[in-house]
């Protein structure tokens, strides 16, 4: 392969993970502290009970929950340089059948203004895609996060790129998709408040390797950071006070235009604004009618918001988020799945209680002993193998992410995210939706 061939092979595949310098990129994590107040306004539905629930697994900013976040000048960041001592993270390998690949693109929806940038033209977007795939020999697995990106996630938090490095996930960047399993039933992921798309890539690449098309979404300007081609980053500008019902209405329009941009890849074009490479099969691998969404706190409540919006969603699963505004006092005739913390359920969430009352087709309400509401996130690997570093005490760890074991914790929502899924979108039943399993003793069923 000529020098002209080999940097433009080099460009497409940093194009592809949403960084010019994302793949050969060494980044770093730190210390972390006590949980933050975020921008964001928690308004609970109004149809709720008056008497509002003390709700400690629910944090107003999901992406610094134990520290306090501090100002970045974008044009002061870089990766670093890792020290010979570094503590390299790992994140849980993918438990499904099938490797992984991975793309990012950046998507621009024409029709609608960003409504967190005063004068702006177009919202934007950055999303991944994550798929079942063939051979994975000479394709880059990607970075957790970006380079530029990654190095503001950690500076926000006062973090140095010597103390730990973070880690490269399942996904290989630009794979061929396995064709050979037909059309793959869609998956969107939104994540909690001011926090990133990578946050949620445990569950993610699992079911991925599962045979699912996984697509996460970064919402822009709600979102701490967000790495656009080129090198720009983006940070959050949400104004102060903004009503959590306003952001879940952005959140879920957003998956609609995802969605639609789904459709321009599935009927064989590339949505992707600057024409980036796409994976071998691709196109030819998106099964619009099997579309279901799951997100994490105010993520999850997305969840209800965009189906309301958006009837292509046939399935939706809430990661232990409060539901805000009108949405959960709507019937909703499709399934749904409720999956919380140990101390987070309808007895302590009114706005749980009113879309449950509203739900007339299929749902399921299940608690996962032991877990906090952050063990819904990366979070839940990350913080434990940092907590010597971070000065954290076991009993602080506990406060935070619960008494599960965290790789247990994230073995059992892969499990039963799997289950409901494959269930409502593939229908092949499964039996651990029908109650108590002795093999996951940790999982109850709210009646």
């Amino acid at each position: 392969m000529n020098h002209r061939r080999l940097r433009h092979r080099r460009r497409m595949i940093a194009v592809a993970v949403g960084s010019a310098g994302a793949l050969a990129a060494v980044l770093g994590v730190g210390l972390t502290s006590a949980m933050a107040t975020g921008t964001s306004s928690a308004t609970p539905a109004p149809t709720a009970s008056s008497s509002a629930p003390s709700t400690p697994w629910a944090p107003e900013n999901d992406e610094a929950p134990l520290g306090r976040q501090k100002a970045v000048r974008p044009q002061t960041l870089s990766a670093g340089s890792k020290a010979a001592s570094a503590l390299q993270l790992k994140m849980p390998a993918p438990s499904g059948k099938y490797s992984v690949g991975m793309v990012g693109l950046h998507l621009v929806d024409k029709s609608r203004t960003d409504p967190y940038v005063s004068g702006s033209t177009s919202r934007e977007l950055m999303v991944s895609l994550w798929y079942p795939a063939t051979s994975t020999s000479g394709h880059y697995q990607a970075p957790w996060m970006p380079s530029i990106s990654g190095a503001h996630f950690l500076a926000t938090r006062g973090l140095s790129p010597q103390l730990v490095t973070l880690p490269t996930t399942a996904g290989h960047v630009l794979a061929p998709v396995n064709t050979k399993l037909g059309k793959l039933p869609v998956l969107l992921y939104s994540t909690g408040l001011h926090s990133d798309r990578a946050m949620g890539t445990a569950l993610v690449q699992d079911l991925a390797s599962r045979g699912y098309l996984v697509v996460t979404v970064d919402h822009t300007h709600d979102a701490n950071e967000v790495q656009f081609p080129g090198n720009r980053l983006e940070v959050n500008t949400m104004p102060a006070g903004a009503h959590s019902s306003d952001t879940l209405k952005v959140r879920a329009a957003d998956i609609k235009f995802v969605i639609n941009k789904l459709n321009t890849l599935s009927t064989g074009g590339n949505p992707d604004v600057g024409k980036a490479t796409l994976p071998v099969g691709l196109t030819k691998s998106v099964d619009m009618s099997k579309i279901g969404m799951f997100g994490w706190s105010l993520g999850g409540a997305a969840v209800d918001t965009a189906m309301q919006l958006d009837s292509r969603i046939a399935a939706g699963a809430n990661l232990d988020g409060q539901f805000f505004g009108t949405a959960p006092s709507k019937d909703l005739k499709r399934p749904f799945m409720l999956f919380s913390s140990g101390s987070h359920n309808r007895n302590n969430d009114s706005s749980w209680r009113t879309l449950w009352s509203h739900l007339k087709g299929y749902k399921v309400d299940i608690k996962l002993k032991g877990a906090a509401h952050l063990s819904f996130s990366d979070n839940e690997w990350m913080v434990p193998q940092e907590a010597r570093l971070l000065g954290l005490s076991q009993a602080q760890l506990q406060q935070q992410y619960g008494t599960i074991d965290p790789d247990r914790a994230i073995a059992v929502q892969r499990v039963y995210l799997a289950a409901f899924f494959d269930q409502e979108l593939r229908k092949q039943h499964s039996t651990l939706l029908d109650g108590s399993s002795s093999k996951y003793p940790e999982i109850s069923f709210v009646p």
